[in-house]
């Protein structure tokens, strides 16, 4: 059976909690030490509502950002040819912005 989205939030909010209490720290030290609101904070644990940044300053001050690079695995090849494509893409070098200013 596949949770609704707000079933998904609230779960989250839920383990928010959790790992703080075991982590033994009050909402406001949680929130200080993420770097969000105490409200925000608070929205979290009980909504599951967070902006992206929000979620990821909570994963890292809870100690489990580990788990954040799993949420979007790259998707496995189905053949050679779409393998040699994916580690061409990854190794493609990043286009620089030239510096300085125009004569």
């Amino acid at each position: 059976m596949s949770l609704t989205l707000n079933d998904q939030m609230t779960d989250l909010g839920k383990r928010i909690k959790v790992r703080r209490l075991v982590l033994d720290l009050t909402q406001q030290a949680a929130a200080a030490k993420a770097g969000v609101a105490h409200r925000t904070w608070r929205r979290m644990e009980a909504e599951g509502a967070a902006s992206i940044e929000d979620l990821v300053r909570a994963a890292i001050a809870l100690r489990c950002d580990e788990g954040i690079a799993a949420l979007f695995p790259e998707m496995a090849a189905n053949s050679m040819d779409e393998l040699l494509a994916q580690q061409r893409k990854a190794t493609k070098p990043q286009r620089q912005r030239a510096t300085g200013t125009r004569p």
